[in-house]
């Protein structure tokens, strides 16, 4: 369980001083989702993604992140290259520059080595982008009290460490740069292992906890874990969605159980972890990747079904990379369907549906409401909130 405990201290720029951000990329996080390998973790991972055609994504989400800082009293210490120089220099900043790396080649251990350089460095913060893999990383490497805070660039991002989008962390460390008191709390540290990950099974460990600014607005939940047991609810919508299917329509099948029920439904082999395409109610194909989609789409006749992400809220750009921006743009929001049950909506309390595609145009295009099939015949509207 997460530990409840809020620690009675506040992050705060000293009016004396500028405010040190530490920042650590990990490079090669978030290289599994388009190609569908569903994660990155080890080089030899990464080197298949990119052999796939998998474009890095971490810098990109960075400097998203750091656009926010621009004009305030922040120095940036970071690592060479591409752990953190090259994103603090695109974003205009002239960095302070400590350690080595070998360039193309850096490791879970190098993020550990940096990470605790940085500490030793005597930054006020750690701002990280990676997914759960890096924040086990930094979660051993520093100490317990020190705050972090994570730019969300995994493929699976299950911790509660990470903020909701990259425009969001640069939010929350604005906050602290400019004086605003922003209290520290603790959150979980959770990863799932690969291996069973890519064989359709989820096993979510606990790894410890790290200190994290409690700005809710801007902070992800830890994801929920478990498989959805309202049996009955999930068949109603399978049923309500099967009826609403057109003829020579193309459908790009999400991940996650909500639209599991969907494929059981119709008699068809679902990747849970993956991308599915069906037409006519035939399996067209399985655990596709993001180029693979964009291949078999068809221009006014495919839409995308797609559930949220229980305790999050986040229904693009958490475990389904392969629906990239480019396939989101051509398809249109008018073609995406969002399902999921009442129960997992009321787990949100109130906060909206979240966008994270890694295409700022294609957030706030999307922004809004959107109707969500909650049952049969039986649907809601839902706002997806601009972050």
């Amino acid at each position: 369980m997460m530990n409840k405990r809020v620690i009675e201290r506040t992050v705060m720029s000293d009016k004396k001083r500028i405010f040190k951000l530490g920042l650590l990329i990990n490079p090669l996080a978030g290289l599994g989702g388009s190609v569908a390998l569903k994660g990155s973790d080890g080089i030899e991972t990464a080197r298949k993604a990119l052999a796939l055609g998998a474009e890095p994504k971490a810098q990109l989400r960075t400097h998203a992140a750091l656009s926010v800082l621009k004009g305030l009293d922040v120095e940036i210490v970071t690592f060479p290259a591409e752990m953190g120089e090259t994103a603090a220099r695109h974003a205009g900043f002239e960095p302070l520059v400590i350690g080595t790396i070998k360039t193309g080649h850096t490791t879970a251990e190098d993020t550990e080595k940096a990470a605790l350089a940085l500490y030793k460095a005597g930054v006020d913060l750690m701002l990280f982008a990676g997914g759960d893999g890096t924040a086990r990383n930094i979660c051993y490497a520093l100490p317990e009290q020190f705050p972090v805070l994570g730019i969300p660039a995994g493929v699976k991002i299950h911790s509660g460490v990470y903020a909701v989008t990259p425009k969001a962390a640069g939010e929350i460390v604005a906050m602290l740069i400019r004086g605003e008191l922003v209290t520290l709390g603790d959150q979980e540290v959770r990863d799932i292992d690969e291996a069973e990950f890519r064989e359709g099974r989820v096993k979510a460990k606990y790894y410890g906890e790290l200190l994290v600014p409690q700005e809710h607005r801007y902070l992800q939940n830890v994801k929920s874990g478990g498989k959805e047991v309202e049996e009955l609810v999930l068949t109603d919508i399978a049923a309500d969605l099967i009826e609403r299917m057109e003829a020579g329509t193309r459908y790009i099948m999400g991940s996650g159980t909500t639209v599991q029920a969907v494929m059981e439904e119709l008699g068809l082999p679902n990747t849970l972890l993956g991308v599915d395409l069906i037409e006519d109610q035939t399996l067209i194909a399985s655990d596709c990747t993001a180029q693979e989609l964009l291949d078999k789409t068809v221009d006014g006749r495919t839409k995308v079904v797609i559930t949220i992400i229980g305790g999050q809220g986040h229904i693009l750009g958490r475990g389904n990379q392969q629906l990239s921006p480019e396939l989101i743009w051509q398809v249109g929001k008018d073609n995406l369907i969002v399902i999921a049950t009442k129960t997992k909506l009321a787990e949100l309390q109130g906060r909206p549906l979240i966008v994270d595609s890694g295409d700022p145009k294609l957030d706030k295009a999307l922004a809004g409401v959107i109707p969500v099939i909650t049952g049969y015949h039986d649907s809601v509207l839902y706002r997806i909130a601009e972050i």
